[in-house]
Order: C-alpha cells, then structure tokens, then sequence
C-alpha cells in the first residue's frame, strides 16, 4: 500500500499544482502531496535496508539421523568444507538405517553448524529464522514489497553420540586407503594376534582351569577391543596428518 501512496502523492502532486487555479490552495497540496512522497519513500527505504515493520521469527525442527558411513561397527559424521578457510561446512548423513541415498545439510553460507555430544538420539535440530510482519497494519501498508515471511539464516545443532567420528570427506577416504593397504592388514594381523595371545594367557595364569568355551569368548572378546583401539589409532593418525 505505500507504493500505491506513493504513486498516489506523485500524480495529485502534479494535478494539483497544474489544475488548481486557486494558487494558495494548490501550493498547499502540493507541498503536502510532496510530504507524503518523501515519507512514503523514507518508510520504503527502512523497509528495504532496515527491514522496518518487519521482526524475526524462529522455527526449529528435529530430525534423527543415521551414519553414512558403510561400517556398522564406525559410525561416522562426514563433512565437506565450502571455500578455503574452513569457514563453512556441509554435514553428510543417511535419514534412516536403510537409506541408500545421503542427504546433508545446507550449503549456505548463512548456515552454520556445531556438533554436540549426547548420550541420547543422533539427532539434528535445525532452527530457521525468517523475517516477518510485526502485525496486520505492517503488512498492510508493505505487503506489496513481497519481503514478508523472508528466509535469513539457519543453524544446526547435530547431537552425536560418542561412539560417532567426525571426519572431513578427505579423511575419510585416506582413512579408507589406509585401514585397506595390504601393507597395514599384514602388520595390523600379527599386532593382533600378538595382543590376543597375551590376553589368553594373562587370563589363563590367572584361571588354569578356563574351559574352552571360554577362551574362545575371551578371544573375541580381545579381537574386537584391539580392533577398535587400532581403529581409534588410525583415526587419531588421519587426523593428524595434514
């Protein structure tokens, strides 16, 4: 409506100052006419830069989220940094445990993102802001300008829990290179068995009579812990590494 106002104050500007032949009448107009436009092209200035008659509102939402990692065993959170400074990053991740297809988050330099830990749900709770009407009387006169219910920023708060590893897209795949090379299996398959020998017999000095059910769980049982502490090994190497 204030660009109708002030489309209004232009053309009865000119008609009054043209058509009136009482002069102290349509000087008068006139100049009120011209008022009108340059408050109607102030508040649509401020509206525009200032966002006046406008405030922010936010909406936050909640969506579990699953690893895109293929391992069961290494759930992971991958990231993709936009530009050079590592300013900005894209989250990758799966919208169900048996999604084929990944899904990440805003690629938007006006999204930001922290990662938090929890022993809850693997979660993110994205929180969207958007410039909106003050009331009925704002949007009646601004309406027209169409910056109503305008998109700003958002930002993403992603919930992991702690068994979850963070890792950029480039360390990912080194961490994939590395954990496959025939070269750290093969010394990666004497370390374990070396360290799977030393449990069974620290076990068995202090229990002689250990059936073999038991040395068997026991076994499995040291497998997986030097598997994981490996694995965290080779992570922390990743990481290091520039």
């Amino acid at each position: 409506m204030i660009i109708i106002t002030l489309i209004l104050a232009v053309v009865l500007a000119f008609v009054f100052y043209v058509y009136l032949h009482n002069r102290v009448l349509s000087n008068v107009l006139t100049l009120l006419m011209i008022v009108v436009m340059g408050i109607s092209g102030v508040l649509i200035v401020k509206n525009d830069h200032d966002h006046y008659g406008l405030h922010n509102v936010r909406t936050t939402t909640t969506k579990t989220i699953y690893s895109a990692s293929p391992s069961k065993q290494l759930p992971m959170m991958i990231y993709q940094s936009i530009g050079t400074a590592d300013q900005h990053r894209v989250y990758v991740y799966k919208s169900s445990a048996n999604a084929k297809k990944t899904q990440h988050t805003a690629a938007k330099v006006t999204t930001t993102n922290t990662v938090k830990r929890t022993t809850g749900k693997n979660r993110i709770v994205t929180t969207k802001t958007y410039r909106e009407y003050q009331n009925g009387a704002y949007k009646f006169w601004f309406g027209l300008a169409g910056n109503g219910h305008q998109y700003v920023k958002e930002h993403n708060t992603i919930y992991l829990n702690k068994n979850w590893t963070v890792l950029s897209a480039q360390q990912a795949k080194q961490l994939q290179k590395l954990a496959s090379s025939k070269t750290y299996q093969a010394k990666q398959k004497s370390a374990a068995k070396a360290y799977i020998q030393k449990q069974v017999m620290a076990a068995m000095t202090k229990d002689p009579t250990m059936s073999t059910t038991q040395r068997q769980k026991l076994i499995k049982q040291a497998t997986a812990e030097y598997q994981a502490q490996a694995m965290q090994q080779l992570i922390k190497q990743v990481k290091q590494s520039k």
